[in-house]
């Protein structure tokens, strides 16, 4: 029996040390219950780092207080230790933390897969349950607004295409309208061109034909001047031809036609000048 003792004293723990982990549990649980999350994870990390303590509910606690000091990474990697613990309980609340930690930072598809496995490793976790129904609904909804952004961002895009397709068309109708103008300008400068140059082929035509009618019109004109004295030689020098007279006998034929002529004119004359009958009327 002694020897037995001696064995516990020299082999088995440290009375010393238990006492100080049991000091440290308590002063830890206390300072968690109040809500100094701090002072109870300085006890907690003293309790694994320093006196070895690997106790489920120490782990538990420690990340429960990197949880609500905030600390995510600490938070996410105190709860993953759990996740092989043998006490259901514990690793099922593990998972349900990680879900919640997944589910602040909107990683819905990994918080309902926490979810899903807290429930399957304790049915009874109603907070889990709860949890996951909230996770399904929210990821649900997030999934059909996506679709809806997607059938949106589709709808803008085709609406931004014909849009586009609609303006390139008004600036191809522009640009056609445009050509046709230009084209529709073109064939009337041309057209115009065309008009002066008939008109001044016109007026240089015109204009000849006057100068060739003036040129025409002088020549004749000196023509005449000199044709009288010509014809009436050549009219005399036919007609004596003709009647086989000589041009004396002609001058003498004339000289009896001319005193013919005289001769009457003088008796009319007489005859005008006889007083007029006093009983008579004038006319």
């Amino acid at each position: 029996m002694l020897i037995f003792y001696a064995f516990l004293l020299i082999f088995g723990p440290d009375p010393g040390k238990i006492g100080k982990v049991n000091s440290v549990k308590s002063s830890a649980k206390k300072a968690f219950i109040e809500g100094d999350y701090k002072t109870a994870l300085e006890n907690y990390k003293y309790l694994t780092d320093s006196l070895g303590v690997k106790e489920d509910e120490v782990l538990m606690n420690m990340a429960h207080s990197y949880f609500n000091l905030n600390d995510t990474a600490n938070a996410f990697t105190s709860y993953q230790k759990l996740l092989t613990s043998q006490n259901k309980t514990m690793k099922s609340n593990a998972y349900q933390q990680l879900g919640v930690l997944n589910n602040r930072q909107n990683r819905l598809e990994d918080a309902l897969n926490n979810f899903k496995e807290a429930l399957k490793t304790d049915p009874t976790n109603e907070d889990a349950r709860y949890n996951y129904e909230m996770v399904k609904k929210k990821l649900e909804e997030q999934k059909k607004q996506e679709q809806q952004n997607q059938d949106k961002d589709k709808k803008d895009q085709n609406k931004d295409q014909e849009n586009k397709e609609n303006k390139d068309q008004q600036q191809k109708d522009k640009q056609e309208q445009e050509k046709n103008k230009q084209e529709q300008e073109k064939k009337e400068q041309e057209k115009k061109e065309q008009q002066e140059k008939d008109q001044a082929e016109k007026d240089k035509q015109e204009k000849e034909k006057k100068e060739q009618q003036e040129k025409e019109a002088k020549e004749n004109e000196e023509k005449e001047k000199e044709e009288p004295k010509d014809k009436k030689d050549n009219f005399n020098s036919d007609k004596m031809k003709e009647m086989k007279m000589t041009e004396e006998k002609a001058r003498m034929i004339l000289e009896a036609l001319k005193n013919q002529e005289v001769q009457y004119l003088q008796q009319n004359k007489r005859k005008a000048t006889k007083p007029k009958d006093k009983g008579k009327p004038d006319w």
